[in-house]
């Protein structure tokens, strides 16, 4: 039995390492996303943090509650997907690819261009979307628990003989 865990961990180390294409892959949880000038990334994705792009990228690029900020005349190749935040593109600033934004808003200066479609969900109620099914479980386990309080409440006797 371990020697069949030890071989399943092997394999998956291995296949691992050929997700991982280019050494200019990006990704974070927390930490802000710089790309240098007359530098070129490959996909960038982070949670909670802010990408600035100085430079190129050559990939796609994901963001969940944070932001891209495209400088004037820098491009992604890619695709931008932007939840609970914005998507900033400067003067003559290029996505070669679609964007979606969800909660959040596009601002692009004069000459920006976005060849693929762009479907953007201002408003930040959309920010609570992923937590519906957690807001159901806990709804359902409130009500759980005031049935079975409410049957095992006992009232109180009057004593009788008063006229209450």
């Amino acid at each position: 039995m371990r020697r069949g865990l030890f071989v399943v961990a092997f394999l998956l180390a291995l296949t691992l390492r050929g997700y991982a294409d280019s050494k200019n892959d990006h990704a974070t949880v927390g930490n802000d996303i710089t790309v240098p000038e007359g530098e070129t990334a490959g996909d960038i994705a982070c949670v909670a943090c802010t990408v600035r792009i100085h430079g190129d990228v050559k990939g796609d690029v994901a963001v969940a509650y944070g932001s891209v900020i495209v400088d004037e005349g820098r491009s992604i190749s890619g695709d931008v997907a932007a939840f609970g935040g914005d998507l900033e593109l400067g003067p003559g600033a290029m996505v070669g690819g679609e964007v979606a934004v969800v909660g959040g808003d596009v601002k692009a200066d004069s000459g920006a261009m976005v060849h693929g479609s762009s479907t953007v969900l201002p408003g930040r109620l959309w920010l609570l979307l992923p937590f519906l099914p957690l807001l159901f479980l806990i709804g359902v386990i409130w009500l759980i628990v005031y049935l079975v309080r409410r049957n095992r409440y006992q009232f109180p006797a009057y004593p009788r003989g008063r006229g209450y």
